[in-house]
């Protein structure tokens, strides 16, 4: 049996999966906001997951950030109380047992590359666009953490090919990171919520934009024009660099199904070469591809 755990800011969900990946056990609680009580929930939540069960299983472990390969502590956390601590140590013995910790992006790529929409897929780049904009990397099935920890931090990167608004906008709106014009701050959820308020002057969560769009209304349309041809360009720097065999979307703008359709088309025109066939998918498991990723830190024969 394989347990995961996705830690999130104001809840933690554990799941437990059989041998074929089928759910076993799922609990949601609330997180939080304090380091050891933190470790004590999620022994709390093992703990009924195997009496539930009647199994001892592995844990592995999505977090909002990474731990650093010098330090051994977690470090670009928006949960804020996990940074500086060495989180997968102390939960380890905690547990009194290997805990596997992994970035909730990269998570996100595990899951979509082992039984989701990129299943069997070699190289798979997964995307979160909701709140913020995060992402993993999986290669053969595996997170790919890198060097410094920091692999698949995509949306901390400068929009590539920016025109003369997207210049002048990067200095309205700084990133969280301290630097102007990332990724994050264009192709988020927020990020389109905000250019739309830019635009029209109304201030509108993205799925209202979105039934506007439905109604033909101009400006949203304007608003998820110009998201899209971001989003493609954004997404061609990674076609270029890595060239995934699979690009997966989550989050809360994965749920917008014409991006499906126009994104592919739109990509062409920035990757070197103009020859772009790379698919673009909706995340399969949907909101639970990181809490299933998580388990599937420890793969099949492990």
């Amino acid at each position: 049996m394989r347990i995961g755990i996705d830690l999130g800011g104001t809840k933690t969900e554990i799941i437990a999966l059989g041998e074929q990946g089928e759910e076993l056990f799922r609990h949601r609680q609330a997180t939080p906001r304090d380091y050891w009580q933190t470790i004590e929930l999620i022994a709390s939540l093992v703990d009924l997951t195997e009496k539930e069960t009647g199994q001892r299983g592995t844990v592995g472990m999505g977090i909002p950030g990474s731990i650093s390969p010098y330090t051994g502590v977690v470090k670009n956390a928006n949960s804020t109380w996990l940074n500086g601590k060495p989180f997968d140590k102390d939960l380890s013995q905690r547990l009194n047992r290997e805990v596997r910790l992994a970035n909730d992006a990269n998570c996100l790529a595990v899951s979509e590359a082992v039984d989701g929409a990129a299943a069997g897929a070699q190289t798979v780049f997964a995307v979160i666009i909701g709140t913020g904009c995060g992402s993993g990397v999986a290669l053969n099935g595996h997170a790919h953490i890198g060097g410094n920890g920091t692999a698949g931090e995509w949306g901390h990167n400068p929009l590539p090919w920016m025109d003369e608004d997207e210049l002048r906008y990067r200095t309205e709106v700084p990133c969280y990171c301290g630097k102007q014009g990332c990724i994050e701050t264009f192709i988020s959820g927020t990020g389109f919520a905000t250019d739309y308020q830019r635009l029209s002057g109304n201030a509108l969560r993205g799925h209202e934009i979105m039934r506007l769009v439905d109604e033909q209304d101009a400006v949203a349309e304007l608003a998820i024009s110009r998201y899209e041809l971001r989003l493609a360009k954004s997404l061609a720097h990674v076609v270029n660099i890595l060239d995934p065999d699979v690009i997966v979307l989550g989050g809360g703008m994965s749920n917008v199904e014409r991006l499906y359709q126009t994104v592919p088309v739109l990509l062409r025109n920035w990757v070197f070469g103009g020859e772009c066939e790379t698919p673009i998918r909706k995340a399969l498991h949907g909101d639970s591809s990181g809490v299933r990723g998580a388990a599937w830190l420890w793969p099949q024969g492990e």
